[in-house]
């Protein structure tokens, strides 16, 4: 009854547009529907969504990059000085084109692809069905020409489609039916489930899934990760301790630090005898936001913020499968499980943030920050200094940052804040990630 329900409330808003013609010609269509915010205004609404599903961050990462493909390649066609990602990213084949010397609205087209895209990949389909809805009647508002309009929602259906068939290519689904994760306990470094949950290993296979621009999940394979030892002179040893070490010396300062970047999907916090979990943006989405808030803050035109968008979030893709391939090679325990078990008088530790569930090596945030803020620095500047509010909604402030790097920097240190990571995955996954992102701006020239 609920799917039939569902499918009659999608087919409402189907018809409520078939019925409704655009308003009376506009010649000044084309300027009006080229605000940006058209396309910010869809981020917000997809990652919305994404949060509510409840999407881990490698799943988020792949939602973002395929309707962030499906939105540059619907808006390009506009434009002389971009070029398609066809040929440049893995199997992406050239795409079908407007028809010749025929006039389209490319930004209307553009939000009709990425939305066909994003509602394919989440499950509240509804969610995303009721925002196109409200977007359609702003575009119907415009006063774009019916045959312009109708020429135009086709040809983003058609971009759209095209893009959900290649994302079907990725073997995502091959890894949905892959064998979980098998925890042992007679090796004490392997990784194993952590407080309060004691969740199963997360993505254990996501190196399998085709990546857009890296020759292999390990092309940048990071270093070997300090070897396991639980001799209290180990290196080992000293870099759990400082783990322990800094959540006792913790201050308000980083203690608020650790929350701003905590970015879990689905972090359990317990009151007393009650636990409840609080819905958060994923590592790539606050990245996502981070673009979205410089190019309000820049009042950067639609085609770069698109062209910026998908770069960024080919970034967060890759740099996830490339950060996942060394996880479930070194499967490093984390540091409350080692700190808890071989570090006198710290049975009853526990870390600030909830520990994610999947080894520690490298750490994710870090890979994904330093893959990200390299990318931003090709679109805007290494010392652009900017405001990110992604965690207004959260009520945890805005934070104005020097640069992008900086911003990485302080995202990848949170994590020791945290006390979820020991230095060295902090520090070699950002090189990691800074490795990812100047690979894909050498791979992927998005201008001629």
């Amino acid at each position: 009854m609920y799917n039939l329900l569902k499918k009659a409330t999608l087919a409402s808003f189907v018809l409520l547009f078939a019925c409704n013609e655009p308003e009376k010609s506009n010649p000044n269509f084309q300027q009006e529907a080229a605000n940006p915010e058209f396309l910010h205004r869809s981020l917000k609404q997809l990652t919305s969504v994404i949060k509510h599903d409840l999407f881990a961050p490698m799943i988020a990462a792949r939602i973002y990059a395929y309707a962030h493909v499906a939105m540059y390649e619907a808006l390009i066609p506009n434009s002389s000085e971009y070029k398609s990602l066809a040929g440049q990213v893995k199997g992406l084949n050239p795409l079908p084109q407007p028809e010749a010397g025929k006039t389209y609205c490319y930004p209307l087209a553009s939000v009709k692809a990425y939305l066909r895209v994003g509602k394919k990949l989440i499950f509240s389909e509804d969610s995303i069905a009721q925002f196109e809805a409200k977007m359609l009647q702003e575009f119907k508002k415009i006063g774009i020409p019916k045959d312009v309009w109708e020429r135009s929602i086709a040809f983003g259906d058609t971009i759209g489609g095209s893009i959900i068939a290649w994302s079907g290519k990725d073997n995502y689904l091959q890894t949905r039916s892959a064998p979980k994760y098998t925890v042992t306990f007679d090796n004490p470094k392997r990784w194993r489930p952590t407080a309060p949950d004691y969740a199963d290993a997360a993505e254990p296979h996501w190196n399998k899934i085709r990546s857009l621009t890296l020759d292999s999940a390990s092309q940048f394979k990071p270093i070997r990760p300090t070897p396991f030892d639980t001799n209290t002179n180990s290196l080992f040893y000293k870099q759990a301790f400082e783990v322990a070490k800094s959540v006792a010396d913790s201050t308000p300062e980083r203690i608020a630090i650790a929350r701003y970047w905590d970015d879990s999907p689905m972090a359990t916090q317990n009151a007393g005898h009650v636990n409840f979990v609080i819905k958060k943006v994923t590592p790539g989405g606050h990245w996502m936001h981070i673009t979205e808030a410089v190019c309000r803050q820049q009042k950067t035109a639609a085609i770069k913020a698109a062209a910026a968008y998908v770069q960024t979030a080919i970034a967060i893709f890759d740099g996830f499968i490339s950060c996942w391939d060394e996880k479930y090679r070194s499967e490093v325990i984390r540091p409350e499980t080692y700190i808890t078990k071989y570090i006198k008088g710290k049975q009853d530790w526990t870390p600030i943030l909830v520990t994610p569930p999947f080894p520690e090596y490298p750490s994710g945030h870090s890979v994904i920050s330093g893959a990200a803020s390299t990318v931003l620095n090709h679109f805007f500047g290494d010392t652009l200094s900017f405001t990110d509010d992604t965690e207004v909604q959260f009520n945890l402030g805005t934070k104005t940052f020097s640069s992008f790097h900086a911003a990485a920097d302080e995202a990848a240190m949170s994590r020791m804040y945290g006390g979820i990571h020991y230095m060295p995955a902090i520090q070699i996954g950002v090189e990691q990630g800074r490795n990812v992102g100047k690979h894909i701006v050498s791979k992927i020239k998005l201008n001629y």
